[in-house]
């Protein structure tokens, strides 16, 4: 795991362009605290600050190939790079080192963007062709790993992180009203949305190509839902899903450091640990997050798997004032807005990793897409065959949603009757699954002066999909939170940006292509769907306690507007004074202040989520307001120990092609 950045301006010098890089990359590295280096031409220049994970000593980037023609700044890892090494050495490639950089680079060489393919990881890597000067930029088929860049004009910037565009001469950040509409109404950032105009987040499973002032988008992959195994039998699909399941932890426990597991208190985790424990040759380090408030505690169980496996566990307590005193900081690393508080535990927990030496943790991320394992997909399918049913059917469906929740029981159970009988015809073109979700969409999007249709955009994106429209509802469900909220949130604000703040790889065993064929092959083919998870939970049976096994979904959350009502920082004048709101003109302050003063004064019980939702977009977006628009209460920046600097406008074209360079170590 690294952190990558780079600059393509064909008016610059590569002495200027090395000072950029170099500040550039001290901004990201936190990614990356093992070493930096950086490759530098006349016109261009980019680097890696690495998260040294496989061969220490001789992965360090960039890495060029034999002739100095290509060169590659890589973050993330590719879990099949021994199969795809025997692949290319059968291919006549030669290998000078044991890490996984090398292998991207030869694949690239050998097969172009087909090799994207092939890979088998969390990535996102620019590839410097240093005779044709272009450049590629690409990115995993899932979004685990982010790429964002901004083109003005001839010039390309590029990076693991925003923030790295901070150390540009003359490079402003404005956010951008429509995109943020767009992110409050759907929760999340769409594929290729920053909340910044003019930067864009390259999409999950597509790359790039950079020369001549010129920029190409190419897709490689795209969620099929028709590419799995033809399963004939339960029986059989479990089997399917021991095998999978294991093959991918072993793939994902491929490292030269130790790996541990982040232990939620439910059942993906928990198999995720269990797997991992089948490969160990010690007790595997885990992790957890404890509250103090009872409503989002977990560590009971927590606790009963750490002791049923053996584990050595680390229990992280998180407070109301841990929530408020470190929401500033977690902010600015996940650099979007956000509708919970709920990445700043985890922020809290990959510091406590990191100083218990961890490099590398294990998951349950993507396992609910992939199985079903959402409310969400209860609602869609009971909304989409509402006139099927009777009444009497109905009220018994709906009483097995939410038992996460404390406010709903069998006495709402009337109200929602109601509420999903008004919802049981599509009203949104292509978005009947998530229509209930953006109701409190439409509330946050009273933030701003003129939100304009904050479903537009999502609107065209599923509109573009040619084959979107022959997915069932629940698959169409499945796609959508996919691009949404797994990649614009789980995977990203609450997961990479958080773990990476502190130097540790976040890898996901559920988001595995194989995995992932499997589990949308027989998802409602051996069951209805209102058993969530069942077949995974059956597959793992005998390795968990029952109370694990049958435990009922308890998403994962953390206190909200009240974390920051009863710790009162300094900073919330961001949201309170009239002075600080005016100063985005796009806000809606009245309404802003209205609710900050409400959920800040009134008791807890008496804000709604969509309040609670609301405000904690609100303060997120003023904090990114200050840090990077105004540029104030920025961080200190850092770079780690320089290792490799290679200066290619000391070399003739000639030379370049045939591997003359001016190294430095």
């Amino acid at each position: 795991m690294c952190g990558i950045a780079g600059i393509l301006n064909p008016v610059l010098c590569a002495e200027t362009l090395g000072d950029d890089i170099q500040r550039m990359l001290s901004h990201i590295g936190h990614r990356g605290p093992d070493g930096a280096g950086y490759v530098v031409d006349n016109g261009f220049a980019m680097g890696t600050v690495r998260l040294a994970i496989l061969d220490p000593a001789s992965g360090v980037q960039p890495f060029g190939d034999p002739t100095g023609r290509y060169w590659l700044c890589y973050n993330g890892e590719i879990y099949n790079y021994r199969e795809l090494r025997t692949e290319l050495e059968a291919r006549g490639c030669r290998f000078r080192t044991e890490c996984d950089t090398e292998v991207v680079l030869n694949a690239w060489i050998t097969w172009g963007s087909d090799c994207l393919r092939r890979f088998n990881g969390g990535f996102a890597f620019a590839v410097y062709d240093a005779r044709n000067r272009e450049v590629f930029l690409a990115r995993d088929r899932f979004g685990k790993r982010p790429m964002f860049y901004a083109q003005r004009g001839e010039t390309l910037l590029f990076g693991s992180e925003m923030k790295a565009f901070l150390a540009v001469p003359g490079f402003s950040f404005e956010q951008d009203p429509a995109q943020i509409a767009a992110i409050l109404g759907q929760w999340t950032p769409l594929p290729d949305q920053s909340g910044f105009r003019d930067i864009k987040n390259l999409p999950m499973g597509q790359w790039l190509s950079f020369r001549n002032a010129e920029l190409t988008t190419h897709t490689y992959a795209d969620l099929r839902f028709d590419e799995g195994p033809d399963v004939r039998s339960e029986e059989e699909a479990l089997e399917l899903i021991r095998k999978r399941l294991t093959r991918s932890v072993e793939l994902r426990l491929r490292s030269d450091v130790e790996v541990g597991v982040y232990l939620s208190g439910g059942v993906d985790s928990a198999i995720v640990a269990t797997l991992a424990k089948d490969f160990a040759t010690r007790p595997v380090s885990t992790f957890s997050v404890e509250f103090e408030d009872a409503e989002f505690d977990e560590s009971e169980d927590q606790q009963l798997v750490s002791s049923h496996l053996g584990t050595h566990h680390h229990a992280q307590r998180i407070t109301y004032a841990d929530i408020a005193d470190n929401t500033p900081d977690a902010v600015f690393h996940a650099e979007i807005p956000a509708f919970r508080s709920a990445f700043v535990p985890m922020y809290i927990l990959s510091r406590r990793t990191q100083e218990e030496g961890i490099k590398v943790i294990l998951s349950g991320e993507g396992a609910d897409e992939a199985f079903l394992g959402y409310d969400l997909f209860k609602e869609t399918l009971l909304r989409g065959s509402w006139d099927d049913h009777t009444d009497d059917a109905r009220r018994e469906r709906l009483k097995l949603f939410y038992p996460h929740l404390t406010h709903y029981g069998p006495e709402h159970i009337a109200a929602m009757t109601g509420l999903y009988q008004q919802f049981s015809q599509e009203k949104m073109p292509g978005l009947f699954s998530h229509e209930l979700r953006f109701q409190n969409g439409l509330f946050s999007a009273r933030l701003l002066k003129d939100a304009g249709d904050p479903f537009a955009e999502i609107s065209a994106l599923v509109a573009a999909q040619a084959c979107y429209s022959d997915l069932s509802p629940v698959q169409k469900a499945q796609w959508l939170e996919y691009k949404t909220l797994l990649s614009g949130y789980l995977l990203s604000t609450q997961g990479e940006r958080m773990s990476l703040a502190h130097g540790v790889e976040n890898r996901c065993p559920f988001l595995d292509p194989d995995v992932f064929a499997l589990a949308t092959s027989i998802n409602l083919k051996f069951d209805d769907g209102f058993s969530e998870k069942r077949l995974l939970r059956e597959a793992f049976r005998d390795r968990l306690p029952d109370k694990i096994i049958d435990k009922r979904k308890f998403p994962y959350r953390a206190p909200d507007a009240a974390a920051f009502a009863a710790r009162r920082p300094d900073y919330l004048d961001l949201v309170l004074s009239e002075t600080e709101l005016s100063g985005l003109p796009f806000l809606n302050a009245k309404f802003a202040q209205r609710l900050a003063n409400k959920v800040l004064t009134k008791p807890a019980g008496e804000i709604s989520t969509k309040e609670n939702q609301t405000f904690l977009y609100l303060l997120s977006i003023c904090l990114l307001n200050r840090t990077f628009v105004r540029r104030e209460e920025l961080p200190s920046a850092n770079l780690p120990p320089l290792q490799k600097v290679v200066d290619l406008s000391q070399t003739s074209e000639a030379h370049v092609s045939h591997g003359n360079l001016s190294l430095v170590t």
